[in-house]
This record gives structure tokens, C-alpha cells and sequence, in this order.
């Protein structure tokens, strides 16, 4: 009886260690790129109460595991290496014995970033339909041999509350760019700038992004914490599993774009990861309540910053390029947004768009005027000029209209068609607008002065100026370092 009885404890025994099985947090794959310099957080499931034992680069932290099956150390800050060190996670039951162990391979220490936001953001490096990719795409995963560079593309899913999941790591080498060509063009483009301008420091980029999408799935639900009351509605909108057609309201068209669903679904299985921060490419959904965007920016960049666990981090946004359909108003409320957040930089695309296709293809210039920003905010870089030409003021001579501007030292025009005239209107007090004349341009598109002299015969007195107004107008105007001026309206004097 009693070896009976042995036999039983022994299988039970046999039983609960065979289940017993380590699963990591979503970024702990091999090949991933841990963020330098930063408290690094790692994590993962594993059975109740017992010891778990992480073992990296010469650190070795411990913890139980909680009532929940989660666990998680933190790392002390690492310096940057492209070494590829294993990670090694130990679970140990109550006794000592090692029920489970786990490796990740090939880790490095660098940069890490994420790339997030709707269609312009998800359009691949390369793909089978030629009108959603990068123009270069084909030819750039052909040549491209960066080791070090590693990429993670999240999977589109939704959900009321946030998942775990899994992801895979991959390199910016042919065979990996290949298998995972659907990559977002502009998160390749901006890592490979980062690396290339950091030496050899490694650099990962994750993509997580979802065409048609609005700000608010992306949004945790942390981040309408305190928000403006102006977005009450949408911090207090009732998310549903079922969610059917009668629940439609504002950018909210489908189940998978309610507040916080695509956070949930998408990004919080990688919070807290350390991380720099994140470039965004959004906008275009949520274009038809511009008064709110900017409040709904705070919201998102507060619910990442707190959830991520870093009061410091960056976030890169993209202004709307030109389409046949007028983003002034969008645009205003992003610029609105970057001029509060100091953590916020905008890269302004007026000269880039395309008004038959909402998902213009040059995603290499996007991802360098947004690397402008990394560079010398974040990695010290010498550029003493990385913004676009900002409307500062207007004064009024008679019809004629003198508008100051900062980030310009000087100016010049250049258009396709070789037009020296930008879409600069101006309107009188009866509030129409009328296309305006660049007064101190040359024949070759240089401009005499900073300030800009304009003028239309059909406003005798003018009180506002605008630019790109219409639609259907591309950007052609730009300063010193060929960043363009994008979309403003002066509002009566």
C-alpha cells in the first residue's frame, strides 16, 4: 500500500513539473534588442509560488511568482553591445529543483522604438500590390545586410482587455525582410537611419499598426486619466465584445476601433519594455473631430509614456501629406499638440503627398525627417536646424501681407511643374479666399528676405493669410534645410 501510495505523490509530482512551463513576455524572443541605458524590465508566466531566476549579461535577479502565474524582474541599465548574449530564465520549485528552463538567443543592447498608428504606418517596405508598398522596397530588402537591426510586426487583433501574446524577432537581412516583407516602409527607413547614424549601436523597431484606425484604440485606458473633458465621451465609451453597427459613434465604425481595443489587443503585452519611444503616422480617421485631436494626442502619448513606465518618452508624429481631401484642421490640432508636449516633435510632409492615393509611396523621406528629431534630441547629434518653418505672425500694408516665420533663415520655391507660386490666399473681412502672389521671388524660386511679401488683386484689404487652404495643393515652399513649410491659417488681427 504504502509503495502504492509513493508511486501516486511521485506521478503527481512528475505531472505538475511536466505542465510546469516558462512562457516569456512578448519581447523576449530570440534575436530581440533590449533598449540601453534604461531599467529593463523583463517578464513572463510561469506556475504559482515558484522561483524564477533571469540570468543576463553578467546580472542575475530572482522572484516568485504571483498568485496570478506573472512574474517580472527588473535588470539593472546595460550598455549598448552587439554581442549576441543568451538570455537564460530559470523556474525552480519550492525544493530547488529546476522544473523549467527557457533561452533566448542572440540578444543585443541598443535602441529601441516603436512604429504605431493607421494605413501610412502599416504600408510595407514591400508587398505584392504596387500601389500599397514603398516605391524602393523591392530593391532595399535586397541590399539591405544589417545584423544588428531587428524587427517585431504585431499582429492585428482587438480585445476589451489586454493580452498576452507572443512575437517573433527578425533581422534586416534579405532572408528576414523577405519572410516578413510586410514590415511598415517607414519603421524600416527610420531604423536604418538611427543605425547608420549610431555606429553600429544595435537597433530594434516594432511595428504595431492597423490601417483605417483611429487615435482612440491605440489609446490605454490610463491615458484619459485626467484628459480633457473635451474627450469625456470617448474616455467613458462602453467598450463591448459584441459590439454591433447601433454602437457606432464619431471614428468609431467598427468593433476594432472602440477606445483602448487595439492598446489591449496589440500593444499592452509589450508595456512595460523598455523603450525610446515611439513614431506615429495617424490622423486620417479621426480627421472629421480635428477640435479634438489634440486632446486625444495628450491622451495617447500619457497612456503610453505611464504604461511603458518612462515620464520620457519620445514620440515622432507624422503631419498628413496632401490628399485631395483639406487636412488644415487636423493639421492644426497636430501642431497644436506638438507645441505643448515637450516629449513631441512633428515631421511636416506638405511636399510628399499624392492627390490620387492617400498612401503616397516615398516612405524613405517620412522616416529621415522624423530620424532629424532622434537625432539630436535623443543621441546628441550636432544639427542646429531639424524643424519645418512655423507661421509666427502677418501684418498688413495696404493689400499687401508681410508674414514672419520661424525655423528660416532663407527661403526657396520648387515645384514640379516649375512654379515659383506657393498656394498662399489671402481673404478680407468678408472671409473669402483668393489665391495670393509671392511678391519677392525670382524667376529660379529664390527668395529676397525671411519675410514673406503677398498679395491679390481681388483683396483690397486683407485680414488673414493662409497656405494649402485648398484642396488639392502640395507644399512647395521651404526653408534653409529643405524642410518644407506645411499647412497654416492666421487667424483676424
Amino acid at each position: 500500500m504504502m509503495k502504492k501510495s509513493i508511486v501516486v505523490v511521485l506521478s503527481a509530482l512528475c505531472a505538475t513539473q511536466l505542465l510546469a512551463k516558462i512562457e516569456m513576455g512578448a519581447p523576449f524572443s530570440d534575436y530581440a534588442v533590449l533598449q540601453r541605458n534604461m531599467k529593463l524590465p523583463v517578464w513572463g508566466k510561469a506556475t504559482v509560488g515558484n522561483e524564477i531566476t533571469v540570468d543576463f549579461a553578467g546580472q542575475k535577479s530572482s522572484t516568485k511568482v504571483n498568485a496570478d502565474g506573472k512574474w517580472r524582474v527588473d535588470l539593472s541599465p546595460l550598455e549598448a553591445s552587439a554581442e549576441g548574449r543568451k538570455m537564460t530564465i530559470q523556474e525552480l520549485a519550492s525544493d530547488g529543483g529546476v522544473v523549467d528552463t527557457f533561452e533566448v538567443k542572440d540578444v543585443l543592447v541598443g535602441e529601441v522604438w516603436f512604429a504605431s498608428g493607421q494605413s501610412n504606418m502599416e504600408c510595407p517596405i514591400w508587398e505584392p500590390n504596387p500601389r500599397y508598398r514603398d516605391a524602393n522596397g523591392g530593391m532595399m530588402i535586397n541590399a539591405t545586410f544589417l545584423n544588428n537591426v531587428r524587427y517585431a510586426s504585431i499582429k492585428h487583433k482587438w480585445s476589451t482587455e489586454p493580452e498576452f501574446q507572443k512575437t517573433q524577432w527578425r533581422r534586416f537581412i534579405p532572408s528576414d525582410l523577405k519572410s516578413g516583407r510586410h514590415f511598415s516602409a517607414v519603421g524600416f527607413y527610420y531604423a536604418r537611419e538611427i543605425y547608420l547614424a549610431l555606429g553600429g549601436v544595435p537597433v530594434g523597431i516594432v511595428s504595431a499598426n492597423w490601417g483605417g484606425t483611429n487615435i482612440d484604440a491605440w489609446t490605454p485606458r490610463s491615458g484619459y486619466e485626467n484628459s480633457d473633458p473635451s474627450i469625456k465621451a470617448t474616455a467613458e465609451y462602453p467598450v463591448k465584445k459584441n459590439w454591433t453597427p447601433k454602437d457606432a459613434k464619431g471614428p468609431i465604425g467598427r468593433a476594432h476601433q472602440q477606445p483602448t481595443v487595439l492598446w489591449n489587443g496589440m500593444v499592452s503585452a509589450w508595456a512595460p519594455f523598455a523603450n525610446r519611444g515611439f513614431i506615429w503616422y495617424q490622423g486620417c480617421h479621426n480627421a472629421k473631430e480635428a477640435n479634438l485631436y489634440c486632446a486625444k494626442m495628450h491622451a495617447l502619448y500619457n497612456g503610453w509614456s505611464k504604461e511603458f513606465e518612462n515620464p520620457n518618452l519620445k514620440l515622432y508624429f507624422v503631419q498628413l501629406a496632401p490628399y485631395k481631401t483639406n487636412w488644415m484642421k487636423l493639421v492644426a490640432a497636430q501642431n497644436k499638440f506638438a507645441a505643448e508636449e515637450k516629449n513631441a516633435a512633428i515631421a511636416v510632409t506638405a511636399d510628399v503627398g499624392n492627390f490620387s492615393d492617400i498612401h503616397p509611396n516615398n516612405k524613405e523621406i517620412v522616416a529621415k525627417r522624423l530620424a532629424l528629431h532622434a537625432l539630436k534630441n535623443d543621441y546628441g547629434f550636432d544639427i542646429s536646424e531639424i524643424n519645418s518653418p512655423v507661421f509666427k505672425s502677418v501684418k498688413f500694408e495696404g493689400a499687401k501681407a508681410i508674414a514672419t516665420f520661424d525655423n528660416v533663415s532663407f527661403w526657396y520655391v520648387y515645384a514640379d511643374n516649375r512654379s515659383t507660386q506657393p498656394a498662399f490666399e489671402l481673404a478680407g473681412k468678408d472671409g473669402k479666399w483668393y489665391p495670393a502672389k509671392l511678391l519677392n521671388v525670382n524667376e529660379l524660386g529664390q527668395v529676397k528676405g525671411v519675410d514673406l511679401e503677398l498679395k491679390s488683386d481681388k483683396v483690397a484689404e486683407p485680414v488673414k493669410i493662409r497656405y494649402m487652404g485648398r484642396n488639392n495643393t502640395m507644399g512647395t515652399i521651404y526653408n534653409q534645410v529643405s524642410l518644407p513649410l506645411g499647412p497654416f491659417e492666421s487667424s483676424c488681427p
